[in-house]
């Protein structure tokens, strides 16, 4: 039965600050019909004063999400001469100096705006307002004349700077944690990225590293064959000796420089391998060893003579990348078969991990930068790899190596040629 194609996973059709604005305008609309009835029928305000200065008090908590300062001035405006507008001969029963609605508005506001905009706005917006709620029974002494007024007003300011006060405390502690959770976000995905760039440096400076083993094996030889060739060959003249012996000399000259380029490749905490580079014939016990883990790894190894007769830094990298591989398919996708397969031809080693799980299941399927590691590892060789999804949406690695190293960066083979024995031991 065909797999099915892995879907997309979908963003959400609403975002929480979506949520938010809605909710927020939604409250706004609430309390501005309720005020203007209250205020209109209990208080004894006029209808157009209550539209007008209802919509400034209610609309201070919208418009302080991008004018803070604006709607301090319009709702502190607002809150002011709205007292002034009530009717004393219904003062005992309605709430004075604000009503319900204002005091509601109010609490949110000073939220809103402490939330949004931090601390310090919040506190002014907090004394802006009970200043306001303050004044208004110096200029309305009718109002407290009023049998009963009095004590109603000092409750409801009582109530209000409670409320409010409680509101601006609260919305402090959920901004501040908010705040400190982004900056956690923040600071871990910078730490990822900056692990990420380390593990890259580190790949890079160990296939620095491989190369030099490789190539200083190349140039001991030479060396070592220069420099005894007027031994070895009798024969030879004065002159063709002498220029055996400035070969001699420059390849020694080369390994010494070489030392010294890897000195400043290798950190304090790294020291030169003494064993030998790993190749195409350690991949089966790679796959033992992650067999031993607990993971279905199934291999498949084709024209294994061919392979042998790879330069080292192809027997490296071929190892290399089936190692990142079966690395990133344990991390990413644990309980999954993994399938390995290596061919080999006259003319390249082609490597293929497949893994059985679907892009679905994996964590993290972009691979980070194990693959780019792997690539550059690849290109580097002339050769060629590629990792994704393929056509059922299980995650596969394909990697093409040449059998002999190019570094013009084409795949180059020798078709033909006799295995070539080569000894993968550091010098």
């Amino acid at each position: 039965m065909a797999r099915r194609r892995p879907r997309a996973a979908r963003a959400p059709w609403i975002t929480r600050r979506t949520a938010a604005l809605v909710a927020l305008c939604a409250a706004t609309v609430a309390l501005f019909a309720t005020l203007v009835a209250l205020q209109t029928t209990l208080s004894g305000t006029l209808l157009p004063l209550s539209f007008v200065l209802g919509a400034a008090v209610c609309a201070a908590p919208l418009l302080s999400l991008t004018r803070p300062r604006t709607a301090i001035a319009m709702f502190s405006a607002a809150a002011f001469l709205l007292p002034l507008t009530v009717d004393s001969s219904r003062a005992v029963s309605a709430p004075w100096p604000w009503s319900v609605p204002a005091l509601l508005t109010f609490v949110l506001f000073v939220g809103v705006v402490t939330f949004i905009h931090g601390a310090r706005l919040g506190a002014f917006t907090l004394i802006i307002g009970l200043i306001s709620s303050l004044i208004a029974p110096l200029l309305r002494p009718d109002m407290v004349a009023t049998s009963g007024s009095s004590g109603s007003a000092t409750a409801d300011l009582i109530v209000t700077a409670s409320v409010a006060v409680a509101m601006y405390l609260i919305a402090t502690l959920a901004a501040g944690r908010l705040r400190l959770g982004a900056e956690l976000t923040r600071e871990r995905e910078h730490s990822a990225l900056e692990e990420s760039r380390r593990a890259l440096v580190e790949e890079r400076t160990r296939i620095a590293r491989e190369l030099h083993d490789v190539v200083a094996h190349s140039m001991s030889v030479i060396q070592v064959q220069a420099s005894t060739a007027r031994y070895r060959l009798p024969e030879i003249g004065e002159v063709a000796a002498a220029e055996f012996d400035d070969i001699a000399a420059t390849a020694r000259t080369s390994l010494a420089e070489m030392r010294r380029m890897l000195g400043v490749l290798r950190t304090e905490d790294q020291t030169a391998e003494l064993a030998p580079q790993h190749g195409i014939d350690d991949i089966p016990s790679l796959v033992d060893s992650i067999r031993r883990a607990g993971v279905d790894v199934g291999l498949v190894i084709e024209g294994g003579h061919a392979a042998a007769g790879a330069d080292s830094a192809v027997q490296i990298a071929a190892f290399r990348i089936v190692q990142e591989a079966l690395s990133n398919a344990v991390r990413h996708s644990p309980g999954a078969r993994v399938t390995v397969r290596v061919h080999a031809d006259s003319a390249s080693i082609r490597i293929r991990v497949h893994n059985d799980a679907s892009l679905e299941a994996l964590s993290d399927p972009s691979g980070g930068y194990g693959l780019r590691g792997m690539r550059e590892r690849a290109e580097l060789l002339g050769g060629s790899l590629r990792a994704g999804p393929d056509q059922e949406g299980a995650w596969t690695v394909d990697a093409v190596l040449p059998l002999a190293s190019d570094p013009s960066g084409s795949v180059s083979g020798h078709p033909g040629a006799e295995p070539r024995t080569t000894d993968r031991e550091n010098t």
